[in-house]
């Protein structure tokens, strides 16, 4: 396909930084229901009753880390986010860090010692 001499395909775009934060914000989310998905331990997913907060099962985690996967794979590499700038990759970095920091708050303070 021809483009213009002034129309760049891969130019970054608002939208372009924030599609990479939530992809940061999935590959994150992938690690603590695969890691208890396979190891056989239950953990809370969307799908569990309440949601968020009852237990899943491990079958239920693995599935749940597969789809973010998928979306994050969707994001990043369909969307072509991996061919951009390297303010790209900082967003995506900065989207993993708040959701570890979202998910360690969260699952921290249902746990009692």
């Amino acid at each position: 396909m021809d483009y213009p001499s002034n129309e760049n395909p891969l130019k970054t775009r608002w939208y372009h930084y924030i599609a990479a934060f939530f992809a940061g914000v999935f590959l994150v989310n992938i690690i603590p229901h695969y890691i208890h998905g396979i190891t056989g331990k239950p953990f809370p997913t969307p799908f569990a009753d309440p949601p968020g907060k009852g237990l899943s099962s491990s079958v239920l985690n693995v599935l749940w880390a597969t789809i973010n996967f998928l979306i994050s794979f969707s994001i990043f590499y369909l969307g072509k986010i991996s061919k951009r700038s390297k303010w790209i990759w900082i967003a995506i970095f900065a989207g993993g860090i708040v959701m570890s920091f979202y998910l360690a708050h969260y699952f921290g303070s249902q746990t009692t010692l």
